[in-house]
């Protein structure tokens, strides 16, 4: 069964690939390498396959917000692993109208244990869930390299499940419509010192996945 290491896209082609996102809906679209997903009172998300798994991997990527454009209470950008229970799932939901990001892991889309944090678009800029032996960890980077871990939680039974799904969704409540994109799905960044760049540092990809996550920055 293969883990989500597996599953990367840096959306630089055009063109929404229909095997890596066979579950997508709504007006989703590659531009200027983004993957870009409307944010309207429709619901629209990036999904891939129901064929993977969260033990041992990880879903990590670039995020960038829609406006809050006029909604009442909600306009959102999501990173969500999901599974076959409607209703339960992990990740984040950033909320440009409360400025909030939270950190779920939801039953019957209710996690009173979820943690919230006031989102600095800088520090916030790339999200990751990933599993490691029995703990799951939601963690935010400025530049996909250098992580800081925000929230633990012992891992939920699902994330060994084979037939999960991740989405970068986009939703409002009201307002104007807009969009929310996402770039650099599991393309991470490690620090590679070459004597051209002694101190550069390179996109690359998460090439499988494994309990030691390999798109862990170095």
């Amino acid at each position: 069964m293969p883990g989500f290491g597996t599953l990367t896209d840096t959306f630089d082609d055009g063109v929404r690939d229909p095997v890596l996102w066979a579950g997508s809906y709504g007006d989703v679209v590659e531009a200027g390498g983004r993957a870009r997903v409307p944010c309207t009172t429709a619901f629209s998300a990036y999904q891939s396959a129901a064929t993977y798994t969260l033990e041992g991997a990880q879903v990590a990527c670039r995020v960038y917000p829609p406006a809050a454009g006029g909604a009442a209470a909600e306009a959102l950008a999501e990173l969500l692993v999901i599974t076959s229970v409607g209703g339960t799932d992990g990740g984040f939901s950033l909320n440009a109208v409360t400025g909030q990001l939270k950190l779920i892991s939801r039953v019957g889309y209710a996690d009173p244990a979820e943690v919230v944090l006031a989102y600095d678009p800088a520090a916030h800029a790339w999200l990751r869930l990933r599993e490691a032996s029995g703990v799951l960890l939601w963690e935010t980077s400025p530049d996909g390299g250098m992580w800081t871990t925000r929230r633990t939680a012992p891992s939920p039974a699902w994330t060994a499940e084979a037939n999960l799904s991740v989405i970068l969704a986009g939703h409002r409540d009201s307002g104007s419509n807009d969009f929310c994109e996402f770039d650099n799905f599991n393309v991470l960044r490690r620090a590679r010192l070459t004597p051209a760049s002694p101190a550069g540092a390179v996109l690359v990809p998460l090439k499988r996945s494994a309990p030691a996550m390999s798109g862990s920055p170095a």
